[in-house]
């Protein structure tokens, strides 16, 4: 099972409406680490790190609006290759 990285940056109506916090709630669900923060354009940046398969379901789950009280206008991303291992998912400040 190959494992990725990916970096996120999620524009919309994403902060405000508990889209860290319910972004942290799906990720771990599908056993993946690294972390959710506000950004101070109004965005959310999110890594996830696992393997490719529930790495590619989180962002299908951020694409298609993540939890319901957003409105995401598009979601950017990039591989990303951490110099630091995540051993879970955290919301960051």
């Amino acid at each position: 099972m190959t494992s990725v990285c990916t970096m996120a940056w999620i524009h919309g109506r994403v902060q405000g409406v508990g889209f860290r916090y319910s972004t942290q709630r799906e990720a771990k669900r599908l056993g993946l680490t690294g972390y959710a923060r506000n950004r101070d354009d109004g965005s959310v940046e999110v890594l996830a790190c696992g393997p490719t398969e529930q790495v590619e379901q989180l962002l299908a789950w951020l694409r298609a609006g993540g939890p319901r009280s957003a409105t995401v206008e598009r979601v950017l991303t990039e591989p990303h290759h951490p110099q630091k291992v995540c051993t879970d998912f955290a919301i960051r400040y």
